[in-house]
This record gives structure tokens, C-alpha cells and sequence, in this order.
């Protein structure tokens, strides 16, 4: 069992450094540059987009109003700063303070 821990902890790992030691020696095109450069927008907004919704079997979802309140400071700040980190950060303070209040 320890062996398959350390195992699957190599690979992951592995799975996540290996990409920057390559890249970093390879020069891609601008075009694939390009395109990897929505995926961190494309898997916030999936996430987002999946919480954004409370599911009722047999029913049709209904809207989760906290997330659907926090989205407004959120995209405020992503139209105005462009930084996903800021977004992030806003979002959940945005959704605290719901919460809270």
C-alpha cells in the first residue's frame, strides 16, 4: 500500500513538473500559445457555471442566488484588472460577505 502511495505521488508529480522542464527547453507556436491561453478562463467559468446552479432531482434547477450575486463584483473586476487571481480572490470575498450578511 505504501508503494502505490509513493507510486501515484511520483506520477502526479511527475505529470506536473515534466511539462515545465520540456517547455522550457521548446519554444511553442504562437498559435498553440494562444490557445492555451484560455484554459484557465474556460475552467473558472465551468466551475462557476456548475455551482451556479442547485440541482432538485425530477426538477428543474433553480438559480443559487450567493453565487449569482458574487458574479457581479467578480466580473466587474475581471473586465477591469484582466487578472484571474484578482477575480478569484474578489469572488470569494464577494461570496463571504453574502454569506455573512
Amino acid at each position: 500500500m505504501i508503494l502505490t502511495i509513493f507510486g501515484t505521488g511520483l506520477v502526479t508529480w511527475l505529470s506536473r513538473v515534466l511539462p515545465f522542464a520540456v517547455l522550457k527547453k521548446i519554444r511553442l507556436p504562437k498559435i498553440v500559445l494562444e490557445y492555451l491561453s484560455f484554459v484557465p478562463i474556460v475552467s473558472m467559468s465551468a466551475l462557476w457555471f456548475d455551482n451556479l446552479f442547485i440541482q432538485h432531482l425530477g426538477q428543474v434547477p433553480t438559480v443559487n442566488v450567493d453565487y449569482l450575486l458574487a458574479t457581479f463584483p467578480a466580473v466587474v473586476t475581471a473586465v477591469m484588472t484582466k487578472s484571474l487571481l484578482a477575480v478569484v480572490l474578489v469572488g470569494m470575498a464577494a461570496l463571504a460577505l453574502i454569506r455573512y450578511l
